[in-house]
């Protein structure tokens, strides 16, 4: 974007962009000392966080154990989680609710004034703490509350993040960002920089991720040298509502927790022909063995079937989704719920180590756009609010403890210039609409090799055409998103056509089994042409 066109310029301490749990949290942490700039692209409630209904995955129940999280989690990660990781996060995992509920987040009880645990896919026992199926929106009302009320941290809305500022020799200085009402241009200048910015669910045609989760932090981080890793592990949610009208609403993994049962549109419950542990598989399995029955049979979604529950209980432990259901026309207790796969959270991202740094000076990760290993090739269900969680504590800690001032006198690398023109919306669109229909109809829950090259010839047309409309015109936020969603797009092909194995989320028809030549990190840095493998050895250590 142009540097002429910058209008104002202010400063901070530390920048942060993203306004859920993780970008909260951190900005929390960082406010008794440092003063916060925090960003994001419309209000401050809309993040994937606010869309959570599940809630977190925690060790909180005498009959739980740290050992028994770390196992699933490495078991649901298709063997290439990094253990280390996994403990450290887990572990921490008590100390997180603690501090939420410090925070003022208030989560469901039983009567007797214990947690009411919750149990989802690939978990061996009830772990997840909720509140009610409105977990993410009550830990946003909380954090937010706080966060308004701090003097030390200043919320700019509307606000959508260009490009990183750089020193000459890397070092990030701030970013660039545009307000969307307005379209003025203002550079921010910090000491450091947060990327709590989201996922990049809105790559796909088809996602329970709202509009703003276009992958910005992880396009903006690649395009200032950062590493980035595992993009192929796009985990498709199995649950999302099959109706016109709500085409974003997710069906909670805990509504299987419960005992609900995922039938065909013949009625049969199908889960158990696919794994041992029926509906409350791992999700990677579930999605793939419901587009299994889907393609199989004609179908355009399947059922689940949610008349075990009284209306009591399904109002009392449901209550958004049996409230949105019933706007819909559905009663959830006496009629099945027509569900399809949706893209819903991205398992790769900026490689970081377990306190968000990146591999970039100044530059921290957090939340669903970094890669720590937790993870693997897919995610436990309500692992990832504790990851954000633990990740935003010690990026605070860290910052904390080895903050350097921006240097105002310090030379910045430019960034590109660009005409006084106006893209045409059309164009926009259209490119858009069939990038997003590329990556759901090639690029989906099971791929192919031609079809993978055929999704890459496209893809990459179209960013490049969106890179140079960002030379050439006034900056827009639609423009800033395509360029952000067809670079990602571009990336996850890549990683995608590299991994020849199915392991995980990533399922390839000519390669059905995994194998030992890709058991580690599919890695992508901007100064090699070819993605390349950082493998892990068998002490379950990356090597190199």
């Amino acid at each position: 974007m142009s540097s002429n066109a910058v209008a104002r310029a202010v400063s901070a301490d530390v920048l942060v962009v993203g306004s859920g749990i993780a970008g909260l949290r951190v900005a929390l942490a960082l406010s008794p000392r440092l003063r916060v700039f925090l960003v994001t692209k419309k209000h401050a409630r809309e993040s994937n966080t606010n869309y959570a209904q599940g809630g977190i995955a925690s060790v909180l129940d005498s009959t739980d154990s740290f050992e028994s999280h770390v196992r699933d989690t490495i078991s649901a990660g298709g063997g290439i989680c990094r253990p280390e990781i996994v403990e450290y996060v887990v572990q921490r995992g008590p100390e997180m609710i603690e501090d939420l509920v410090r925070q003022g987040v208030h989560f469901t009880e039983l009567d007797d004034g214990a947690w009411s645990l919750g149990r989802e896919g690939g978990h061996s026992s009830r772990r997840i703490v909720h509140a009610g199926d409105y977990t993410g929106r009550e830990i946003e009302q909380g954090l937010l509350g706080r966060v308004r009320a701090d003097s030390a941290i200043e919320v700019a809305e509307d606000h959508i993040a260009v490009d990183l500022l750089q020193e000459v020799d890397g070092r990030v200085a701030g970013a660039r960002v545009l307000n969307r009402v307005t379209r003025e241009l203002v550079d921010i200048r910090a000491g450091a920089v947060i990327l709590a910015s989201g996922g990049s669910g809105k790559v796909y045609r088809y996602t329970s991720n709202p509009d703003i989760a276009t992958g910005d932090g992880m396009a903006m981080a690649w395009r200032a040298g950062a590493t980035l890793a595992n993009l192929e592990f796009v985990q498709f949610h199995p649950t999302s509502l099959f109706h016109p009208a709500a085409r974003n609403f997710l069906i909670s993994e805990a509504v299987r927790g419960e005992g609900a049962v995922l039938r065909n549109l013949r009625g049969e419950a199908f889960m158990e022909g696919y794994h041992e542990l029926k509906d409350l598989a791992p999700r990677d399995v579930v999605a793939r063995s419901i587009d299994r029955e889907m393609k199989g049979h004609g179908e355009t979604h399947v059922l689940l079937d949610t008349t075990v529950f009284s209306e009591e209980f399904a109002a009392r432990r449901f209550p958004n989704i049996s409230s949105r259901c019933a706007q819909l026309g559905i009663d959830i207790a006496n009629q099945p719920l027509p569900v399809v796969p949706a893209a819903h959270y991205q398992c790769g991202g900026v490689v970081v180590d377990r306190v968000g740094r990146s591999d970039i000076d100044g530059l921290y990760v957090i939340g669903e756009a970094a890669c720590t290993g937790l993870h693997g090739a897919n995610r436990l269900a309500s692992n990832s609010l504790l990851e954000a969680l633990v990740l935003a504590h010690g990026a605070g800690a860290d910052l904390m403890q080895n903050y350097r001032p921006p240097d105002p006198k310090a030379e910045l690398r430019p960034l590109p210039a660009s005409a006084n023109k106006t893209v045409n919306p059309t164009s926009l669109k259209h490119d858009w609409e069939v990038a997003r229909k590329t990556m759901w109809d090639y690029v989906g829950i099971v791929r192919e090799r031609d079809r993978l090259a055929t999704a890459l010839d496209r893809i990459s047309s179209m960013a490049e055409d969106a890179r140079t409309w960002c030379h050439r015109y006034r900056p827009d936020a639609d423009l800033v998103e395509l360029r952000n969603v067809t670079l990602l797009a571009e990336l996850i092909v890549r990683s995608a056509i590299f991994r020849q194995e199915s392991r995980g989320l990533h399922t390839m028809a000519e390669f059905p089994d995994s194998s030992e030549n890709y058991c580690g990190d599919t890695m992508l840095s901007p100064g090699r042409d070819e993605p390349w493998l950082r493998p892990l050895t068998r002490a379950g250590e990356r090597a190199g």
